[in-house]
């Protein structure tokens, strides 16, 4: 019989199967069921052929006739034998002329400790390889479409690693939880997702049994040791794991590190790291529901799908020198990046070491885009933690490639091309306003550049300041786009209108030119159980992007009134309201959609009322 941390470990593979969307039913009794339990499996002919007596822990139907054997084991140090076992059961399957065992993965561990998970694929002529992804090995169980795909090309290499946005965010809450219980700072706990993460870069784990204070020792210096690899020690301080005083909260505290490391490892975090998500702006985001530092200093994490979109329409490729004053964890970076690694893979190592800059004020949000950019294989990159206002890029030749240097005063020779950004957003008196890190970031750019910024809506309709600013702004500068998007983009970060603006550096606005103004009411996510999820539905901002980023480029477009239209803006207005509102053709709304405006309306005048004063 199976000792109790063996059937824990049944629950834990099922569990698991079953959230990445395994229909976990007995095939035999059911004709949609794909998993086997260990009696189960020899209920099918083909595979009691190959198996005899054996039995193993699960079995996985993927097609008709090819399976996925799961072995587990009670302990982590036994990883090696349930991997071993599970190749040899389906080596037995194998024997079968009927049906095949392509997947293999065994299992080790328990509750207490955590869980190693190691997956191989079985080609024809009976090679067992680990699965890949980006050759980083895959630490979790598959999916359906990552099992179908391997087995559909007889490859162990998946072509696409996506994290369902679901699964993401309940580890995320759950790793939260877990540091909650350790009496983890909530402001802090983004230092320990960083320190966990750099000390994963090495295939060998970390010896779990160890005391608090050797096991907490080892985690940091794996962590300086990358750090120092990259040329990025001053970021050491600012991760350093610290142990409380006394006994059991040491105990607690390193428990809740080593949850974090399995957790992390069930997402197959190295890998999924070297994708386009950024994943660490996901868990971060997270972290800001329940803390407060980020949130007192306006810090709102732009979502995954608009750093997308926005490297999309302004197209950002190779020969780009890609910028971002307020960086945060680096997600605009890492939609440039991953933009350049799909159209142009031969290009990336240049554009990455030469092409992408990035400055964050908050040492310990710095210190997550450096995490990202190192498991890119960018950890000598040009992220720095400090006050983009103090300052300057100025262009230089590295390598015989264009790049850029960090200065002290403004620099003569403008080395930026293109700008990403989300500057904070002012919600005091003396915050910086948010036309301030634009006005920094244009005067870092070359003529005829473009700049994309996310912001308050109120920052391109208000008076005082932002009425000043935008009159000057049209004296040397176009406003090329102006894109508005539902109230609850940030949600739960924050409940504001945004925009996205888009301005060409150097040309200036006439009576002539033509601003693209857009209003996107559904990007493709909605509200559901306090979190903001993707729905299966088409939305505005897939079906709009390409029209946009056609129109910056100088196209002609299909216009749509009341949603996407190129207009002249008055320039001499009194008060130049630059906002698609103001601007567009007035479309039929239904009862949904007034309530949708009712509720930005009232979201944006409680905004005012806090930024009240500021102008």
């Amino acid at each position: 019989m199976p000792r109790a941390s063996e059937f824990a470990s049944y629950v834990f593979i099922k569990n698991d199967l079953s959230n990445l969307g395994w229909n976990t039913r007995n095939p035999s009794r059911n004709a949609e069921g794909q998993l086997y339990t260990q009696q189960e499996c020899l209920d099918n002919a083909d595979i009691a052929e190959g198996l005899g007596r054996q039995k193993p822990e699960y079995v996985v139907k993927v097609k008709e006739d090819a399976f996925w054997v799961i072995e587990a084991k009670n302990t982590l140090d036994k990883i090696d034998i349930a991997f071993r076992e599970a190749v040899d059961y389906a080596k037995d399957i194998n024997q079968s002329d009927a049906v095949k065992a392509k997947i293999v993965t065994g299992v080790a561990g328990n509750d207490d400790d955590g869980y190693l998970v190691q997956t191989a694929y079985i080609s024809t002529a009976g090679a067992v390889d680990i699965v890949e992804y980006n050759s980083k090995t895959i630490t979790g169980f598959l999916s359906p479409d990552q099992a179908n795909y391997l087995i559909d090309n007889e490859t162990h290499i998946l072509n696409e690693l996506v994290t369902d946005e679901s699964i993401l965010l309940n580890i995320a809450e759950q790793i939260n939880e877990d540091l909650h219980k350790a009496s983890i700072n909530k402001d802090l706990r983004a230092t320990v997702m960083s320190s966990v993460l750099l000390a994963m870069v090495s295939d060998t784990l970390p010896n779990f049994n160890a005391s608090p204070d050797v096991f907490i020792k080892d985690i940091n210096n794996r962590a300086e040791d990358v750090l120092i690899n990259h040329a990025k020690r001053e970021f050491a301080e600012y991760i350093e794991l610290r142990l409380p005083q006394e006994d059991a909260a040491k105990a607690k505290y390193k428990a809740a590190v080593v949850k974090v490391f399995f957790l992390l490892r069930k997402i197959n975090i190295k890998a999924a790291m070297d994708g386009s998500h950024d994943l660490l702006g996901k868990f971060y985001e997270v972290f800001l529901k329940y803390g407060n530092g980020a949130k007192d200093i306006g810090i709102v994490l732009t979502p995954r799908h608009i750093t997308e979109f926005s490297s999309h329409i302004l197209n950002i490729n190779s020969n780009d020198l890609v910028y971002d004053p307020a960086c945060g964890t680096g997600g605009f970076l890492v939609a440039a990046y991953d933009r350049v690694r799909l159209k142009e893979p031969d290009d990336v190592e240049m554009f990455k070491k030469h092409k992408i800059f990035g400055i964050e004020q908050q040492a310990n949000v710095a210190s997550l885009a450096i995490v990202n950019m190192i498991f890119r294989g960018d950890g000598k990159n040009n992220i720095i933690n400090g006050d983009c206002l103090a300052k300057n890029l100025n262009r230089k030749i590295r390598n015989g490639e264009l790049s850029a240097e960090y200065i002290e005063e403004e620099g003569e020779r403008k080395p930026v091309t293109k700008v990403l950004m989300n500057p904070p957003f002012a919600l005091k008196r003396d915050d910086e306003q948010e036309f301030t890190f634009i006005d920094h970031a244009l005067r870092q750019m070359s003529d005829n550049g473009l700049l994309l910024s996310v912001i308050p809506i109120s920052v391109m309709y208000s008076g005082a300041k932002d009425l000043a600013w935008r009159k000057r702004l049209i004296q040397t500068n176009s406003v090329v786009s102006v894109i508005s998007f539902p109230n609850d983009l940030f949600y739960p970060q924050a409940s504001v209108e945004p925009v996205i603006v888009v301005i060409k550096k150097g040309v200036k606005h006439t009576a002539n030119t033509k601003t693209l103004f857009v209003r996107i009411t559904d990007d493709g996510f909605i509200k559901l159980k306090k979190r903001r999820l993707p729905h299966d539905n088409s939305n505005q901002l897939d079906l709009l992007q390409n029209d946009i980023k056609a129109f910056i480029e100088g196209e002609e477009i299909n216009e749509i009134p009341g949603v996407i239209q190129a207009k002249n803006i008055d320039i001499d207005s009194s008060t130049l309201e630059i906002i698609p509102q103001e601007h567009l053709d007035n479309s039929q709304l239904d009862l949904d959609e007034l309530k949708k405006s009712m509720g930005s309306i009232y979201s944006e005048l409680v905004f005012q009322q806090i930024r009240k004063g500021l102008n």
